[in-house]
């Protein structure tokens, strides 16, 4: 059992309150998964760079120095914004792979936790209220975003096994349920190049969607074809840069609520996520029906 949310505005009003919509929305569902929590906000690009949102346990120690070391490294300049235990550092475009391989000689206990040019994700171990707190969520202004809180049923509890996950630039996901081919899948995905760094069965979903989206997909298209890929049970929320979708498996045990308004589009894996939501009281609301593709872009 965990708790999903996500929220895509369609008002730009509301951007500056986008982090702390989630937030709240998230600490509501705390009692379906406290044993980590994590949230994707997709805020505004910077024309001409990108950026990475790392984690380190030694956070103090390796980000002093990190961005002079990256910077050496790579041949351009690299900036760093701390957010606690995780930073956002961003750099020219197209120096993604460069830097990647610069954090592994430089920093290699270092995790990245996103890449892309809009989206940031922080997550640790601990409550929503306090995984939130710790990264200042709640002042954070974006377009769009997801979060989770999980309580752990296929892999230890560690910040890496939180969600969301990410595996392609710009794209993320979080899940309610439990694939069981993960293992096979994950296997095929390696060998097609996809990159899956722990053994949570969510990251494979996350790996798999990207691996579509390469192969020529769209968000929707991918997400039509896990309900064939797929084995198990899942309600999967999806972010990429200017979309988000909802889907869920043909026996839809997972519980699911979604909200529209003028203003946005709003998921819960309960209705009490949302009722504080602006307008909530006018908005049209449905439970997302099987095997049923739900997306919204930008």
């Amino acid at each position: 059992m965990c708790g999903i949310v996500g929220l895509f505005l369609k008002d730009k009003a509301l951007e500056p309150q986008l982090g702390g919509l989630l937030t709240d929305m998230l600490i509501t569902m705390t009692d379906r998964g406290p044993d980590s929590a994590g949230i994707a906000i997709y805020g505004e690009a910077t024309s001409g760079r990108s950026k990475f949102t790392v984690q380190s346990d030694a956070a103090d120690t390796v980000f002093e120095t990190l961005a002079e070391q990256l910077s050496s490294e790579i041949g351009a300049p690299v900036g760093l914004r701390r957010k606690d235990t995780h930073a956002v550092l961003d750099f020219p475009e197209g120096k993604a792979d460069d830097l990647r391989d610069a954090l592994a000689r430089v920093a290699p206990d270092v995790r990245v936790m996103s890449t892309g040019e809009s989206i940031e994700i922080y997550k640790e171990v601990g409550l929503p209220k306090d995984v939130a707190a710790r990264f200042d969520i709640s002042s954070m202004s974006g377009s769009h975003g997801i979060g989770h809180t999980r309580m752990a049923t296929e892999s230890a509890v560690t910040t890496m096994g939180a969600h969301p996950f990410n595996t392609g630039a710009d794209q993320c996901l979080v899940h309610n349920g439990s694939l069981s081919n993960h293992n096979s899948l994950r296997r095929k995905l390696l060998r097609e190049g996809v990159r899956i760094e722990t053994q949570n069965d969510t990251e494979v979903g996350a790996a798999y969607l990207t691996w579509k989206m390469r192969e020529g997909a769209s968000l929707g298209e991918a997400l039509e074809s896990s309900l064939k890929d797929l084995d198990g049970f899942f309600t999967f929320v999806v972010g990429t840069e200017d979309g988000f979708g909802v889907v869920r498996d043909p026996i839809a045990c997972k519980p699911a609520v979604m909200a529209e308004t003028d203003q946005y589009v709003a998921f819960g894996s309960e209705y009490r996520a949302l009722v504080n939501l602006p307008g909530i009281e006018d908005a049209r609301v449905w439970e997302p029906e099987p095997a049923t593709v739900y997306f919204w872009k930008h």
